[in-house]
């Protein structure tokens, strides 16, 4: 199983980016899948999931700003980032449920003031 993550890259306060993450290998069946960032200094926190079923889970700070979305039929998920702040620069990690838990190599998005 495999995950590549990317569309990162840098933008201006304000701005916007869309996140990718196509899951590809042999898949029985993907559960929930997710977004998570490592600010450095930081512990790595949750930005959002979404389960098999479509529920979602945004961490407070990105809530109303940031969306995530799922093809069932490509095993991508995606994550829509609006109105980016500066504090909001971190590598970004996808990750999928696949009887355990596989990680995508991060993408990183960096925002600037």
């Amino acid at each position: 199983v495999q995950l590549v993550d990317s569309g990162g890259g840098l933008v201006q306060a304000g701005g916007s980016l869309k996140l990718s993450c196509a899951v590809s290998g042999s898949i029985f069946r993907i559960s929930t899948m997710g977004w998570y960032r490592h600010i450095p200094g930081k512990q790595r926190e949750l930005v959002t999931t979404i389960t098999n079923g479509g529920e979602t889970n945004y961490g407070d700070s990105v809530k109303g700003r940031f969306t995530i979305s799922r093809d069932y039929a490509k095993n991508t998920v995606y994550l829509k980032m609006n109105s980016l702040k500066p504090e909001d620069t971190a590598v970004y990690y996808c990750n999928a449920l696949i009887l355990r838990y596989y990680w995508g190599q991060g993408t990183q998005v960096t925002v600037s003031s």
